[in-house]
């Protein structure tokens, strides 16, 4: 884009990552939380937003109510996913409020979620996989995906773009979206098995640009570049789409990688609030 295209923001001592081309919608918070100012200890030290990761419950709302204090969202208003890796996208109603953070978790397989309700804060979980921002300014909807390298190769992005076509007559040429902190193609060392499964949904060429040489029978698994592409064919304008550089993994300590830590840790979210017309 040939700008800066991410913002790192400290608020009431939570620190986190928000996109300038989805921020200057106006229409919008979004953010991605990173492991810093959080309640969490010992693996989990400190933002852990991941309740499924052995943490203290108590631990993981209260890093909840100070990340809701940060961007200006109540966890009442929240709506979490319930991610298995699928290209699952349901739409949110009011009636959701609170799904899986301050209610019960009443998702089963789902990986995308989309509203055009005001108020309502989709939230997805990640520590490697890629979070897929969505806002349509002219409709006012937004949808926000988890995509890791099975939904990548279900093209989950397409799908929620799909969803927001169908339930909000979204036009692809409208939507802003962003790809967000998640593990590069330097990082990502994938085996045949995984490679098959993106020949049969990418074509050759576009392979050649996703599955670069690793070691013998090996490849480096590009995941920024594969959800551009899926992106660009669903019908997105290449300069509506802001690509992150940032790195779960080589990253520092600044945020989650279930890879680099073998599965010891906890776990960062996306966040994405539809504002009111008025504010």
């Amino acid at each position: 884009m040939g700008r800066e295209t991410t913002r790192l923001v400290t608020r009431e001592g939570v620190t986190f990552i928000t996109f300038r081309l989805l921020d200057e919608t106006g229409i919008v918070r979004d953010a991605f939380s990173t492991r810093k100012g959080g309640v969490s200890r010992g693996i989990f030290d400190s933002m852990n937003l991941n309740f499924n990761r052995g943490d203290d419950e108590a631990a993981v709302k209260e890093n909840f109510a100070r990340m809701g204090r940060a961007l200006g969202i109540e966890p009442a208003d929240m709506v979490m996913s319930q991610q298995t890796h699928t290209s699952n996208v349901i739409r949110v109603y009011d009636s959701d409020r609170g799904n899986g953070i301050t209610g019960p978790q009443r998702y089963r397989d789902v990986d995308g979620l989309v509203t055009d309700i005001p108020g309502i804060a989709l939230v997805t979980s990640h520590a490697d996989c890629v979070p897929l921002f969505f806002v349509d300014p002219v409709r006012r909807a937004i949808g926000l995906s988890h995509s890791g390298w099975k939904g990548t190769a279900a093209r989950i992005g397409a799908a929620t773009v799909e969803k927001m076509r169908q339930e909000f007559g979204s036009r692809p040429e409208d939507i802003r979206a962003a790809i967000g902190p998640s593990i590069c193609r330097n990082c990502y060392e994938v085996g045949e098995d995984v490679a098959q499964e993106f020949r049969r949904t990418f074509s050759a060429r576009e392979c050649r640009q996703i599955l670069l040489p690793g070691k013998p029978g090996k490849y480096m698994l590009d995941l920024w570049r594969a959800n551009q592409i899926i992106l660009t064919d669903s019908g997105l304008i290449p300069d509506h789409i802001a690509v992150t550089d940032i790195c779960t993994s080589c990253g520092g300590d600044l945020l989650w990688s279930h890879r680099k830590t073998k599965g010891r840790r906890g776990g960062m979210a996306a966040f994405l609030q539809l504002l009111p017309a008025d504010q």
